[in-house]
């Protein structure tokens, strides 16, 4: 592969299993003979040994880690994760995001990886195309789940998109550094888990080629709580509704 890929990955208190993702990485990186690859791991203020796992996983592995002093949230690391990236990054190059829990499966950056060489500009790892499947989600989280992806697309249509929520996504690397230039500062200014709704509307703006392919949540692996509070992403995202819809559309910051 001409271009090079990097793997942004938000780690919070994920000890018990990053380890396991990056082996993964990996694996997938040696099956799709991909050997022009970083990883970028942002640790957002760990308290467990994430670090110290990380840190001999290096030793093996292209591997760029960012600290957090202090937790600060999904919305700051996948801030500091895509402009680390950006910055690393030709314009010709490729920048997936995936959880650092091993819920997503690296096996699928491949085809990922080909619908952006085939032309798409973004391609969303989706729950909502046929072949998808999930497992280890209560039937109250997919149903709340299922109701956000219809939400958005009726409020913010999107040719292409179906799941507005997930974060294993990957970005021709040009359309990162061009929404960082138009936007600044202002192309992450979500904290919590609506952020990844918060940079599809940016991106939509800019009038990108999105697809998506179907994948297989594997929640069922996933070590330890979850991160997600239900309630208070549930009550951010319906004020990211309001305030892109009646008082800060999503356009790019006036040079």
């Amino acid at each position: 592969m001409k271009q090079k890929l990097f793997v942004v990955l938000p780690a919070y208190n994920e000890a018990l299993s990053i380890g396991k993702l990056l082996s993964h990485i990996a694996e997938a990186m040696d099956d799709a003979g991909i050997d022009k690859f970083a990883i970028v791991i942002v640790n957002d203020g760990s308290q467990d040994n994430t670090l110290e796992v990380i840190n001999s996983c290096a030793t093996k592995m292209p591997i760029h880690v960012f600290s957090h002093e202090v937790n600060q949230g999904l919305g700051a690391t996948i801030r500091d994760g895509l402009f680390e990236a950006s910055k690393m990054a030709d314009p010709k190059d490729i920048i997936v995001t995936m959880d650092a829990d091993d819920t997503h499966t690296p096996g699928l950056i491949l085809r990922m990886v080909r619908m952006i060489r085939e032309g798409h500009d973004v391609v969303i790892a989706s729950r909502y195309r046929q072949g998808s499947r999930i497992f280890g989600l209560s039937r109250w989280r997919k149903f709340l789940s299922y109701g956000a992806s219809w939400l958005f697309r009726i409020l913010f249509p999107i040719e292409g998109v179906r799941d507005f929520t997930c974060g294993f996504r990957a970005y021709r690397a040009n359309v990162i550094q061009d929404a960082i230039q138009q936007y600044g500062d202002k192309f992450v200014d979500q904290e919590g888990f609506q952020c990844m709704v918060d940079i599809l509307l940016k991106l939509r703006a800019m009038k990108i080629i999105f697809g998506e392919v179907p994948f297989i949540l594997r929640y069922d692996q996933k070590e330890g709580v979850s991160k997600m509070k239900v309630m208070k992403t549930t009550t951010n995202s319906f004020k990211l509704i309001f305030t892109r819809l009646f008082i800060d559309p999503a356009k790019p910051v006036p040079k």
